[in-house]
């Protein structure tokens, strides 16, 4: 009974420690779902000021945008996962997304270039049939998302110039409210044309007409970057609240299954102790009556001695 109780008092101490491991995940998470959170807001008015660039540039070049994207000569698709485990089905569920049939991966003639943000996704797609191009880690913080932006930007540049890459596709996931988040997809390339559209025909907020002294087409060019290098920098900060909120969610079920065991653990520990307290007693009164009786027994025969 002692091995016992000393097995249950190491398991509800083992039971604590994962306990106190899973509150400070489940803490991490949530302020990296805040810093995530902060980061996309403050690119919005980063967004407002390049769409009034790209609209500057494209207001007295109207003629020269089209509502037409043209057609791609081979596309390529970046789906974002995590590299981290313990996030619930945040990988199952962009994979299935990505390869269903009307998804980013079953469209066109031929199969696209995939990269992929994350390697816990890798090892799905491919046995689903779909080969990896390139792999990109996904930072643990906001603040490796630049970087990871600037080396993705890079390699689609590469693509551009050895594939003819023109028409690339995001998927990663965003957050819906009120703590969940589904995946979508963003295109990348082409840019669109509609959007452009609109940006030169909308009209100007201010009665001063803003202008411009650099070449028209480097500029223009200049701002198509900062909009492509927005997008993916949205597409990380998106990806990474929605994995850690993803976390979050796994962290409090496991909690609250960490603890429904303690609570069991704890009852079943105190009721060992209590029989084992109980069978302590048994034996000391069952010794104390067995040395009674022996001394009675001794008084007695030592009393027929005497008569």
């Amino acid at each position: 009974m002692t091995q016992t109780i000393e097995a249950m008092r190491r398991r509800i101490e083992t039971a604590e420690d994962l306990y106190a491991v899973v509150r400070v995940m489940k803490a991490l998470a949530a302020a990296s779902i805040r810093q995530c959170e902060r980061a996309v807001e403050s690119l919005a008015e980063y967004g407002r000021t390049v769409e009034a660039g790209l609209q500057i540039v494209l207001m007295n070049e109207r003629t020269g945008v089209t509502a037409e994207a043209p057609p791609g000569r081979h596309r390529g698709v970046v789906i974002f996962g995590s590299d981290q485990g313990m996030c619930g089905s945040f990988n199952d569920q962009v994979v299935t997304f990505a390869l269903s049939p009307s998804g980013p991966l079953a469209a066109g003639d031929e199969p696209p270039t995939v990269l992929v943000v994350g390697a816990r996704i890798v090892g799905r797609l491919e046995d689903a049939g779909c080969s990896v191009s390139r792999l990109f880690s996904l930072p643990s913080t906001v603040s490796g998302i630049s970087p990871a932006v600037q080396e993705i930007l890079l390699h689609i540049e590469e693509l551009r110039l050895q594939k003819g890459l023109d028409h690339l596709l995001l998927v990663h996931h965003s957050p819906v409210a009120p703590a969940g988040s589904l995946p979508g997809t963003v295109q990348l390339l082409p840019v669109d044309r509609g959007w452009l559209k609109t940006l030169a025909e909308r009209p100007w907020d201010s009665r001063s007409l803003p202008t411009f002294t650099m070449a028209r087409q480097p500029l223009f060019s200049a701002l198509i970057r900062q909009h492509l290098f927005l997008a993916l920098y949205r597409a990380f900060a998106e990806t990474l609240a929605s994995e850690n909120a993803s976390r979050l969610a796994s962290m409090q079920a496991a909690e609250k299954n960490i603890r429904d065991h303690l609570s069991h653990l704890a009852a079943h520990y105190h009721q060992g102790r209590q029989q084992s307290i109980t069978a302590e007693l048994q034996d000391i009164v069952a010794g104390f009556e067995t040395l009674t009786q022996e001394v009675g027994r001794g008084r007695s025969g030592g009393g027929r001695r005497a008569s």
